[in-house]
């Protein structure tokens, strides 16, 4: 199954995508400002463009697995995308992904941080 996975942010939020096969996960870029009507455009259209069966996004828990501002935030965001995304949309608990994509100095670290939660998203769903 081909799986899309967003790294939520306000200001930029990271787009990754699985093969055909729901085993690996790549970054594919960034979209800046979905919650703003182009964004979110733009995010809808890349999404079509990457043809998945599903999108997940990651919810960033605290570390004590408590919905804190930013996870409200997200939720939020995640209704919206529901509402215009032609195929499903599910949560993933994303802590930790950040630090992981951040650690490798790359520019593009929110897509990186967005194939780190859809490699573990497909490592749960394979397991």
């Amino acid at each position: 199954m081909k799986v899309v996975a967003l790294d939520y942010g306000s200001a930029r939020t990271g787009v990754a995508v699985s093969d055909e096969t729901g085993t690996l996960a790549r970054p594919v870029g960034v979209v800046r400002h979905v919650r703003r009507p182009a964004g979110m455009a733009e995010l809808i259209a890349t999404i079509g463009g990457l043809e998945p069966e599903r999108v997940v996004v990651g919810l960033p828990l605290t570390l004590r697995g408590e919905h804190g501002a930013q996870a409200v935030e997200t939720l939020e965001f995640v209704q919206e995308l529901t509402a215009r995304c032609p195929v499903p949309v599910d949560t993933y608990d994303e802590r930790f992904t950040t630090t992981l994509a951040a650690s490798g100095g790359r520019p593009d670290e929110d897509a990186v941080a967005a194939a780190h939660l859809l490699q573990g998203y497909l490592t749960r769903l394979a397991g």
